[in-house]
């Protein structure tokens, strides 16, 4: 019998699967991709992603805060409210798999996309 992985409470089959679910999903690399270059606020995410909904956008960012890939800080000095996304040591981690995820994109653009 197989032994299985566990990651925050959550349980895996395999590193595979362990790092498909903190990554996978249509929209949490691309979140990733666009912290790579730095924090950025929740408006700012939401103009770099003008395809994910506002919801979406906020549960993605829950999980990925929650599986310690990025962090959340909240300004409360003086309004209006200012929060800021970052990659955490962990998240920091990603980038060479992100970008390896993104430049793979790019390569199928360029060289697969018209058949």
């Amino acid at each position: 019998m197989s032994k299985t992985l566990k990651f925050k409470g959550k349980e895996f089959p395999c590193c595979t699967s362990l790092t498909m679910g903190i990554i996978g999903g249509k929209w949490k690399t691309v979140i990733l991709y666009h912290l790579i270059k730095g924090k950025l606020r929740y408006g700012e995410l939401r103009k770099e992603i003008p395809m994910v909904t506002e919801r979406t956008l906020s549960l993605q960012l829950k999980a990925l805060e929650e599986d310690g890939v990025i962090k959340r800080k909240v300004y409360t000095s003086k309004p209006p409210l200012k929060v800021e996304y970052s990659l955490t040591d962990l998240g920091q981690t990603l980038i060479p798999i992100v970008q390896s995820i993104a430049d793979w994109g790019d390569f199928a653009i360029k060289n697969h996309s018209k058949q």
